[in-house]
């Protein structure tokens, strides 16, 4: 049994450890449970949930890239009244914090969700900006920092629990944004969502993806997740949870100096269903190793 001080918080609520899932690669958790000890983990951060069910977007949804893969699965869900009745009750069976992503394409939407999660068991909300915004002509809530902020006060005013606001790494500046939806009132931010890419057919000469471009996730993406966490953790006060391309120990490690308190694994589930439990191990390893009595020495390590 471990020595090491594993509990970190965020935005009042306590994890028991800094190792959790992220939104889209877990689904529920059902997927995954005859596999993974749900009760290890310090969270679990759903899939998108919207107001109503969405479709998602047509096919062929994924594609393999070297490093990682594309998918373009457009927040496929069965909306938030299936949520609460068949998912909640699985994962309110386990020792874990709950995450909601949220999504929406219009700020009511987004409200609508929030509303409805308010008086149920979810420990917090992550407000999924990266949506497109129809009254903005499709530009996506996270890539302006006006239309951000108003989008997170919005959310803030109506919200239960905690709100964790989920950034776009498409953006000049990711700094500015997490700036503004810390005004707006977020209480943490987790970075960074998918890098929008694309691969073509070279026989067919189109795009593999039905879509066209997808969000390109994987150990391709970590120096640039890494690096995104550094810039915010200078920018803002308030906690960060970091993700992009996590595979082991080592990875969560890098994300935690540079200023994350708790991270998210995401493809590397798809890859080693177990990927969570072999991080939060490799975690551990680390501070054994080098004699950190409480991991949340490791937050922001990286600027001292």
């Amino acid at each position: 049994m471990s020595n090491v001080k594993l509990s970190v918080n965020i935005a009042g609520v306590e994890l028991k450890n800094p190792v959790g899932t992220a939104s889209g690669t877990f689904a529920s958790g059902k997927e995954y449970a005859e596999f993974v000890d749900l009760n290890k983990l310090g969270s679990v951060t759903v899939k998108g949930v919207s107001d109503r069910p969405w479709n998602g977007n047509p096919t062929p949804r994924i594609a393999e890239t070297y490093g990682g893969m594309l998918n373009s699965i457009g927040l496929q869900n069965n909306g938030v009244e299936a949520f609460i009745k068949d998912d909640l009750q699985f994962l309110k069976k386990y020792d874990t914090k709950i995450i909601v992503n949220v999504c929406g394409h219009t700020e009511e939407e987004y409200l609508n969700v929030i509303k409805a999660l308010s008086g149920t068991e979810v420990d917090m909300l992550e407000l999924n900006i990266s949506c497109p915004n129809l009254s903005a002509g499709g530009l996506s809530f996270g890539t302006e920092a006006t239309c951000a902020e108003k989008l997170v006060r919005s959310a803030k005013n109506c919200a239960k629990q905690p709100l964790i606001v989920k950034l776009s790494p498409n953006v000049t500046s990711i700094a500015e944004i997490a700036k503004a939806v810390e005004s707006g009132g977020a209480d943490a931010v987790s970075l960074i969502n998918s890098v929008m890419g694309m691969r073509i057919d070279t026989v067919r000469k189109k795009p593999i993806l039905g879509n066209k471009v997808g969000g390109l996730s994987g150990p391709a993406i970590k120096p640039v997740a890494v690096r995104m966490v550094y810039e915010v953790y200078k920018a803002v006060k308030i906690p960060i949870i970091g993700m992009g391309g996590i595979m082991d120990g080592n990875d969560a490690v890098e994300f935690m100096l540079a200023g994350a308190r708790a991270v998210s694994v995401g493809m590397a589930n798809f890859h080693n269903p177990r990927a969570t439990e072999h991080v939060l191990e490799g975690v551990i390893g680390y501070a054994e190793k080098y004699g950190i009595n409480d991991i949340n020495e490791l937050v922001g390590a990286a600027h001292l």
